[in-house]
């Protein structure tokens, strides 16, 4: 090139830095660079520092010779998929090695059934809604394309039940080797829940613990660990009463599970005296911890065994009794639980009070008033017996009319008692103190949160509509399934979650054993704050699963090319990012 002549000029975005008294100052500008007598020179051809970022972006990308479209003119969103759910949920189980469980071999049923959990955990609905949900066609999420069931049908559906049903001892089997040992502490209890339709042998009329008691009921129990954790599950009929059930369990414990040495933790409805009379004291290895019903309580305070003096300085003291021979009894009184049936016992009598005046009223009144023996009677009978206030009243009857009054005597003798149980026991002292005698007692409450979450909180068991007694079965151990992944993932979620994420061993703070529990103080920081630690939203279960399904796998069609499509996942937010890393997972499981 000859002195004095320009190279050919090239323009470019420059961003230009300054320090001054302090202070950075930036300036973006628009440039041209060429070469003139050897030397590079820079012209600014104007100052673009009042642009917009994305602007700056397409006038650099220009600048250098991109070629740029309107991404309408080239690509579309064909379909956009709610995926990040899927992915934890689904995730999560195949972290649990639950696949695997199920069946050691890949096969449609075992896709099918997966499918059938996750989407219990998901969004509880019917089969039908189910196969509609994964249906090639309509693909309200990405669950048939990951677990490749695409093209179910409800017969298959059906099918892959009978397939689980079919396996359900050796699952729980498998559960009990991961999650009990010998010498384990084992929780059983009873729920009930009704059931839609007359056809199936399991429904019967039986009690109702869901305010259904005009309904059929199936009754199930669930086994699990000290902590919590499911273990197996037996469906009975509605009227099977729950002391009938411990016998079937221990036999599960000794035989199936092959523990020879196991605590069994049961409510005082369940292992009554009886049974351990005839069930567990027969058995070799099989140790217990309950309860007392009230009125054995009341029987261990008139033979002086149980003296309400030794709660003067303490809450907690084992006593003795020749009722009970070879046990240990530990009784407790919790101040909370006196004052919170104190007053629930005033609210009743007083409730019992207004509806006994309204009966009152009826018989004084002018027009058509309420005569006879026989129907005063039932009538007053109806009240005292809902609000099961009868041993705390005494009425008479007449022909015309009736009075009736409180027992003060009857009142005083049941709030004595306020807030006192006894649990009975008969682990040796020097395998269990008292105090860990009462909190395994108290343990019982996992099981009860756990029957919450199946059959009103997230996987809604009920309504059960199947009419025969293996597709019963196999939906309750389908729902008892969906509660272990979800176990699981509580755990793992609950630094995210309202739990409480500071809980040693699952168990919670409290001043003494017999104390109500207490949230740690970070839990309480959570939910007075609404924050995690991290600065994030606090979440439930429900909710953080309704985030994660804003993460969408969208398919892209390239205009250009009539076959060319492709997938993309949406970027996860920071809590997003964070759930899946706490699970473990990836978006691609």
């Amino acid at each position: 090139m000859l002195p004095g002549m320009r190279s050919p000029v090239a323009c470019h975005v420059a961003e230009i830095v300054r320090h001054y008294k302090g202070r950075v100052y930036r300036s973006v500008l628009l440039r041209r660079t060429y070469r003139e007598d050897g030397h590079v020179k820079h012209e600014t051809l104007g100052n673009l520092s009042h642009l917009p970022p994305h602007t700056l972006e397409v006038m650099r990308r220009s600048l250098k010779g991109d070629a740029l479209v309107s991404a309408d003119d080239n690509f579309e969103i064909v379909r956009s998929r709610p995926h990040g759910h899927v992915a934890g949920v689904v995730g999560a189980a195949r972290h649990l090695q639950f696949p695997e469980l199920l069946a050691s071999q890949k096969c449609r049923e075992r896709n099918l059934v997966e499918a059938m959990i996750a989407a219990r955990i998901l969004e509880p609905s019917s089969k039908l809604a189910l196969v509609r949900g994964i249906d090639a066609e309509t693909k309200e999420s990405t669950l048939g394309e990951v677990l490749e069931v695409e093209s179910a049908t409800h017969d298959e559906l059906y099918a892959a039940m009978d397939w689980l049903l079919a396996r359900q001892q050796r699952i729980e089997e498998k559960l009990a080797k991961r999650h009990l040992a010998d010498g384990t502490l084992t929780l059983y209890d009873l729920t009930s829940t009704y059931f839609e339709g007359r056809k199936c042998p399991l429904a019967k009329i039986g009690h109702s613990r869901d305010g259904k008691p005009g309904k059929l009921q199936i009754v199930f129990g669930l086994l699990t660990n000290s902590e919590g954790c499911p273990v197996a599950v037996e469906v009975f009929p509605g009227n099977t009463g729950d002391p009938k059930t411990v016998a079937l369990q221990i036999q599960k414990l000794r035989e199936r599970f092959h523990l020879k040495r196991v605590v069994l933790v049961g409510d005082r409805g369940m292992l009554t005296s009886a049974r351990i009379r005839e069930d567990l004291k027969t058995s070799e290895g099989l140790e217990w911890i309950t309860a007392l019903r009230a009125p054995a309580i009341q029987m261990l305070v008139k033979s002086g065994a149980l003296q309400l003096s030794l709660f003067d300085a303490k809450d907690l003291g084992e006593i003795s009794s020749p009722d009970y021979p070879g046990e240990r009894l530990v009784a407790c009184r919790n101040p909370f639980l006196l004052e919170e049936r104190a007053r629930k016992r005033e609210d009743l009598l007083k409730a019992t009070e207004r509806a006994l005046e309204k009966i009152a009223a009826a018989t004084r009144r002018a027009r058509r008033p309420l005569q006879g023996k026989t129907q005063i009677a039932l009538r007053v009978g109806h009240v005292i017996g809902r609000y099961k206030m009868e041993k705390h009243f005494r009425v008479d009857v007449q022909e015309n009319g009736f009075s009736y009054e409180r027992d003060e005597e009857s009142i005083a003798q049941e709030a004595a008692l306020d807030g006192i149980y006894v649990i009975r026991s008969s682990v040796a002292a020097d395998a269990l103190s008292a105090e860990d005698t009462v909190r395994f007692y108290k343990r019982l409450s996992v099981v009860e949160r756990a029957f919450r979450s199946m059959k009103t909180v997230d996987l809604e068991v009920r309504p059960i509509h199947h009419h025969k007694e293996e597709r019963v079965r196999a939906h309750v151990f389908v729902c008892m399934l969906a509660y272990y992944v979800e176990w699981h993932m509580r755990r793992a979620l609950a630094p995210l979650l309202f739990d409480d994420h500071e809980k040693k061993n699952g168990e919670v703070l409290r001043e003494s054993i017999v104390a109500p529990a207490q949230r740690s103080p970070a839990a309480q920081e959570k939910a007075h704050t609404k924050r995690t630690e991290e600065g994030g939203p606090v979440h439930s279960f429900q909710s953080l699963l309704r985030d994660l399904r804003t993460i969408v796998k969208n398919r892209v069609h390239f205009k250009a090319l009539a076959t060319a499509e492709f997938d993309r996942i949406t970027t996860p937010t920071s809590v997003q990012r964070r759930a899946l890393e706490l699970l473990g997972v990836s978006l691609d499981p």
